[in-house]
């Protein structure tokens, strides 16, 4: 009886220890994917900001400012984002 009292608390401490791994890394895996490259399998470039974060606030409150724009000026803003973004001394392609 003895070794089987020894089995099944081992069984549990086990069990107990398997759980807390995965408590553990469902909390990391949440944050740890802003830290990964994407060549790994990390966020791609034009992924939008965490929910929550004061960056999200901003990208929201710009998102509805170009949503409440006229069609045309949108346009117009995205055409000289995109030259001004192509026209930068940094950006050349080596």
């Amino acid at each position: 009886m003895s070794r089987r009292f020894r089995s099944i608390v081992s069984l549990l401490a086990l069990a107990a220890g398997l759980a807390g791994c995965g408590t553990v890394n469902e909390k990391l895996s949440a944050g740890m994917g802003d830290y990964v490259p994407q060549w790994v399998g990390g966020l791609p470039a034009g992924a939008p900001p965490r929910p929550g974060t004061p960056q999200y606030d901003a990208w929201m409150k710009e998102r509805e400012r170009k949503r409440l724009m006229p069609a045309a000026d949108r346009e117009k803003e995205e055409q000289a984002q995109k030259g001004a973004t192509s026209t930068t001394p940094g950006n050349a392609v080596r």
